[in-house]
């Protein structure tokens, strides 16, 4: 592509840069290809923002890119209808031609669409080339962009733009199930389901505690039932334990009855025995003094005495 083009020129440099740097690194959400025989001249596809009335929708458009590329903004055109922006008329957009103020020329087409995406839930505020439709109507227009590329151009143009097409339906997601906000029988219905749903759960839930609470009665009567059973054996246990400390204590005592008895029988034999020295000591020094006096001698010891 690039034989066919003068190198030197900084806008044919920039642009085969892009080419090459969208080609490297592909997006879901985005295809752009410059056209064979005119590279200022792009075609695109988007798809619908996820979470919006556009989700699931593909929508073709071309690019026009001035001479003066990346200096001065490219043009943009939808050619898909989509209930946002109008059909091949040139939209107003911040970062379009409409208003060259706003536009940066590290901006790329690459950033353009990006932008172009964020746009198409915005409100148009009577912007040029602008729609208001409803979100009703942008959902059916968002299913029906997905059944074949819109035809516009040359046969060349044309093959690009149903080659790009082939490529976003390989990536896009199906298209999610909107239930219209104009459907009361839709909308009976699913309230309908939704209180049948809260009655068998409620009705379930009732029954499941009836039953726990049937579960826990018999559970408490047979612990009543046990714990009667095994009263008696405790009482039997507290009067046996009660009977063996009252006999300890009773043993314990008698003991300590016994000892106190065999000090006091000790002491007592030990002070008769101590009388008796006594008397005895006191009986011979009676002898003694009945001999010394009938043998002369206790005079002498009367004397000295």
């Amino acid at each position: 592509m690039g034989d066919k083009y003068n190198m030197k020129n900084p806008s044919v440099k920039r642009i085969l840069q892009e080419v090459k740097e969208l080609q490297s690194n592909p997006s879901d959400d985005f295809m752009s290809l410059p056209l064979e025989e005119n590279i200022f001249e792009w075609q695109f596809a988007i798809r619908g923002p996820s979470e919006t009335e556009f989700e699931g929708g593909i929508y073709h458009g071309r690019i026009q890119l001035p001479s003066e590329y990346p200096f001065k903004p490219p043009s943009f055109m939808l050619l898909t209808p989509n209930g946002r922006f109008e059909t091949q008329t040139k939209i107003c957009l911040s970062i379009s031609n409409h208003h060259p103020e706003h536009w940066q020329p590290s901006w790329s087409v690459r950033t353009a669409l990006t932008a172009l995406i964020a746009f198409m839930p915005t409100s148009p505020n009577g912007a040029l080339g602008s729609l208001d439709y409803k979100k009703e109507e942008r959902r059916v227009l968002a299913i029906k962009s997905r059944e074949a590329a819109p035809k516009f151009g040359t046969p060349d143009r044309q093959k690009l733009i149903d080659e790009i097409h082939e490529y976003m339906m390989s990536k896009a997601p199906p298209v999610p199930e909107q239930r219209s906000e104009e459907d009361p029988a839709a909308a009976a219905t699913e309230v309908a389901g939704e209180a049948e749903t809260e009655i068998i759960t409620e009705q379930a839930g009732e029954a499941e505690t009836e039953n726990v609470t049937e579960q826990e009665v018999e559970e408490n009567h047979e612990v009543e039932e046990e714990t009667e059973a095994e009263a008696p054996r405790v009482s039997k246990q507290v009067v046996a334990t009660a009977s063996s400390s009252s006999s300890s204590s009773s043993v314990h005592r008698a003991e300590a009855q016994e000892q106190v008895v065999r000090v006091q029988k000790a002491g007592d034999d030990r002070l008769f025995t101590w009388a008796a020295v006594g008397l005895t000591i006191a009986i011979v020094v009676l002898l003694l003094k009945k001999f010394m006096k009938a043998s002369g001698h206790g005079a002498v010891f009367m004397d000295e005495s």
